[in-house]
């Protein structure tokens, strides 16, 4: 078997082909050319290497979006070790099931995320060094001083394609994570698929992503995608606030933003910012871990002038399989598949299910994981021989265009009739009072489901009479046996790191 490690292919190409000197990142603190970040990434390698860490052994990295995190990344899959991003929002006993279920022998961890697991290092039975990327080594090892020690060149292992490279934790939207094992050809996979023949990123591209690099959206965003055509990446390792996304769009003028549904509404609702621009170079955006809102895309494209290309991804086929196009955007549609990808739409029995009903997405993809990890019956009912199933269901329409409908595991039929959270949800946001929405079913006192919502309104909005009139509000706009029986006023609504609605948390009573 011809061997192929994907570091080869994303960074060492880049400085063969004369881009040693081109810078590659910027964290706003730090600048690494391509050069540069091939000699870190080999010393990471050495680094891994002098502690013992061997083939296709595993390390964790907990870690904001600063130029450490591609050097740690890359190094490890240099040296044929499997590294594994995770979430940096989550609890400290999270963190604990999950460096427990991966077994990493070493965890590099940034400074100011320490404290989430400084009480749990020491039990973890499978963890025998933690380095810190920072200043302050709270008594482990300190990153900087550990790459400091190493050789700058390294003998790439000679890894094979279909070799587990990385590890994702799945974004735990209907509970605890999952790992995914994603292969060294699936980070090409992406970027010759989406990132070519969709995006069409070039190397004079300077891309900011608002999603972090944790996960498959954010990674292939700030790592796969600008890295397979040698462009320019601006790391962000702060909350994706409205302001700051702003601050840096003006000061860095990116010609990609990549965002989710949830950022492009804040950013366009802002009072703080209500004045702001995108820079002057802004060409295009991309959305996804959601349905984007027809709303929202045409009120960014209204303000802003760039398009945003709404898709579909998932962490198990690590980014996009499924979008809207430059030269063929509709807003409301999460468009079609990209070159490359298969798509079906099955009944509950498996068969196809025809133009303008609702079925569940099963997607055939050259960048599907291998399956998860520790969980045989999950892998098997997800990952069915060349088609992976979604849990999203979708309707296409006779254009073959398809439209969100909500995940397998939210829809609910009211009188008999399918009913989409999201349909709910885009209805009750068009709304002058409301800023966000979260349906989700509830039973009357027949015991028959029906839709209940919980909304976050803009900060004018006048409360009075409101219920009714959101509820008359949504008859109109899609339809009587649709609208909300009950509607709650919240703070905020539980989502993922990644945007994504936690509609199980609200179905279990936890709104906040």
């Amino acid at each position: 078997m011809t061997s192929y490690n994907a570091v080869t292919w994303l960074l060492d190409r880049n400085v063969e082909e004369g881009r040693g000197n081109k810078l590659a990142y910027t964290d706003t603190v730090r600048e690494l050319s391509y050069g540069e970040l091939q000699r870190e990434t080999c010393r990471a390698a050495n680094l891994l290497r002098r502690l013992g860490v061997r083939r296709e052994e595993r390390v964790a990295m907990i870690m904001l979006d600063t130029v450490d995190f591609p050097i740690v990344f890359l190094g490890a899959i240099r040296a044929g070790v499997v590294p594994i991003p995770l979430n940096t929002l989550l609890t400290t006993e999270q963190y604990a099931y999950v460096l427990a279920d991966c077994r990493a022998r070493v965890l590099f961890v940034s400074e100011a995320l320490y404290p989430a697991v400084k009480d749990i290092v020491g039990r973890m039975p499978d963890l025998e060094c933690v380095i810190v990327s920072g200043k302050n080594a709270y008594g482990h090892k300190l990153l900087s001083e550990e790459l400091a020690r190493e050789n700058d060149s390294f003998a790439t292992v000679a890894t094979h394609a279909e070799e587990p490279a990385f590890w994702l934790y799945s974004s735990g939207s209907t509970g605890m994570p999952k790992g995914v094992r994603h292969l060294h050809a699936n980070l090409a996979a992406t970027a010759d698929t989406y990132a070519r023949q969709v995006l069409g990123i070039r190397e004079d591209d300077v891309c900011l992503s608002a999603a972090k690099l944790f996960f498959a959206y954010g990674l292939g965003n700030a790592l796969t995608f600008p890295m397979s055509v040698g462009a320019t990446t601006v790391l962000n390792a702060d909350r994706p606030t409205p302001a700051r996304m702003f601050e840096l769009l003006n000061k860095y003028n990116p010609t990609i933003f990549y965002g989710v549904p949830t950022l492009f509404a804040a950013m366009l609702n802002d009072e703080a910012t209500k004045n702001a621009r995108c820079g002057t170079r802004l060409r295009i955006c991309t959305s996804a871990g959601e349905a984007l809102p027809e709303s929202v895309g045409n009120a960014w494209k209204a303000r802003f002038g760039a398009d945003i290309l709404d898709g579909v991804g998932s962490t198990e086929l690590l980014h996009i399989f499924l979008s809207n196009a430059p030269d063929d955007i509709k807003y409301g549609s999460s468009g079609r598949p990209v070159p490359g990808y298969q798509v079906r739409l099955v009944n509950e029995n498996g068969g196809d299910v025809p133009d303008g009903e609702v079925g569940e997405m099963l997607v055939h993809a050259p960048s599907a994981g291998e399956g998860y990890w520790n969980q045989r019956a999950k892998s098997r009912s997800t990952f069915e021989g060349y088609w992976t199933r979604t849990g999203d269901k979708y309707v296409r329409d006779a254009d073959g265009r398809y439209t969100f409908c909500g995940r397998s595991d939210d829809m609910f039929k009211v009188s008999g009739i399918w009913v989409s959270p999201f349909e709910v949800e885009s209805a009750l946001i068009t709304h002058p009072s409301v800023l966000e929405a979260a349906v989700v079913p509830e039973a009357d006192p027949e015991g028959l489901l029906k839709p209940k919502a919980f909304v976050v309104l803009r900060p004018d909005a006048k409360r009075d009479g409101l219920d009714e009139a959101l509820k008359d509000y949504v008859k109109q706009k899609i339809g009587v046996w649709k609208y909300p029986r009950w509607i709650e006023t919240v703070e905020s609504l539980p989502k993922t790191a990644t945007g994504k609605i936690q509609r199980f948390k609200l179905r279990d009573g936890a709104p906040n």
